[in-house]
């Protein structure tokens, strides 16, 4: 298991390698087009400026900006027992040092991410849709999954690559946006001296750059992404040791017409799946983060054990190529836990059971109070009301609060 994770930080230190020499270059040559005198010099002390400020405000503050963004709230264990106790037991399988913090999104749309700089300091963020949908298979399966990516170090790289990203991005767009409203090189066209040829190739070349750099970047990040949700799928089902109960839950998660409103995409990549319609429809293009889900309910559903040399057989067979996805010290027959039987969830609920639940259970996050009437009525009081009793509108039973 620790093989896995060193390897995925030798895919992290690479991908920062290659996305640090990507926004030297920019700032490099933005710096020199602006200018000369400088040698890029300034260009990349900027370039890096931004780079470290945005980089510490997001180790430091990117879970809490991310939760802030898709209007996530922190629950007691008491709002959603199950869920608590799912995520207090996957702790446990996972080995993880410290309980991460469970937060609820008020969103019909099936959903859930995990954020954080490292397992001392994660969160868990699911939506309300998720918990009303999916019986316990299925929500073990996903928050197996969520603290896979907390096991694997993913939740710092996920976040840290994407701030790099982000900064190669903005440098780009504000210097493309300049040449827009500026004109360009239009004072160098007129001039016939080698210094106003040589800044009109380096405007050339900041404009190839500013275009490139970018694309190259994304390319190799949503790469690396595409990865990680295999390997957090793999290491999911071991600790849940039932890969049906994450297959089915995809399948749901998928099966949603529902687009999420508080997704953007910033926070978009950290999703079990991409909260958007259009790219849940798209396959695992280039600029795709997540493979395709079915493609992934393929593997998860050819596995044969619990175990990773399961996965990597399952997705060899699923994919038709010998690719490596496990690290080979993963790769043995005695690792394997088995799949358990599974739990007995009852029917799956109706469509209106759904949304009726979905509803209840985001007025309990928002601190409504339920009373249930002798009658068989659900009396929903909201926060603000101010009166010690009140009376039932179906019998006139009066209930004090």
């Amino acid at each position: 298991m620790w093989e896995l994770i060193r390897a995925n930080r030798r895919r992290s230190v690479l991908l920062f390698m290659f996305m640090g020499i990507g926004l030297i270059l920019l700032g490099a040559a933005i710096g020199y087009y602006f200018n000369p005198a400088g040698m890029g010099i300034d260009g990349i002390i900027i370039a890096l400026l931004i780079w470290i400020i945005m980089s510490l405000i997001s180790y430091y503050n990117g879970a809490k900006i991310l939760l802030s963004a898709s209007k996530a709230k922190k629950v007691s264990p008491d709002v959603h027992p199950q869920l608590y106790n799912i995520v207090e037991e996957m702790k446990i399988a996972a080995n993880l040092p410290a309980m991460p913090e469970i937060y609820i999104i008020n969103e019909e749309a099936p959903n859930a991410f995990a954020a954080g700089r490292d397992p001392q300091h994660a969160v868990v963020a699911v939506t309300a849709g998720l918990l009303t949908r999916l019986n316990r298979d299925e929500l073990q399966g996903v928050i197996a999954h969520e603290m896979a990516h907390i096991y694997n170090r993913d939740i710092r790289f996920m976040t840290l690559a994407g701030v790099m990203l982000g900064s190669i991005v903005l440098i780009s767009e504000i210097f493309l946006r300049g040449m827009l409203y500026t004109g360009g090189g239009a004072r160098y066209r007129s001039s016939g001296s080698k210094g106003g040829q040589g800044q009109a190739i380096m405007m050339i070349i900041a404009l190839v750059l500013a275009i490139l750099v970018p694309i190259f970047a994304g390319l190799l990040y949503y790469a690396i992404s595409r990865k990680r949700e295999y390997l957090a799928d793999a290491t999911g089902v071991r600790f849940s040791r039932y890969p049906e109960g994450l297959a089915s839950a995809l399948e749901k998660i998928s099966g949603t017409k529902i687009e999420m409103k508080t997704a953007n995409k910033v926070t978009a990549p950290m999703y079990i799946s991409l909260p958007f319609q259009k790219g849940k429809k798209a396959a695992a293009g280039l600029r795709s983060t997540h493979p395709p889900i079915q493609e992934r309910i393929r593997i998860l559903r050819s596995m044969q054990g619990a175990g990773f040399l399961s996965y990597q057989e399952a997705y060899n067979e699923v994919k038709g190529s010998g690719a490596h996805i496990i690290p080979g010290s993963g790769l043995k027959e005695t690792d394997d836990p088995g799949i358990r039987k599974a739990f007995d969830s009852g029917d799956a609920p109706g469509l209106k059971t759904v949304k009726r639940n979905t509803g209840d259970l985001m007025m309990k996050m928002n601190g409504y109070t339920f009373i249930n009437c002798n009658c068989g009525l659900r009396i929903k009081v909201p926060p603000d009301y101010k009166k010690n009793t009140i009376i039932c509108t179906k019998c006139g039973t009066k209930h004090r609060l």
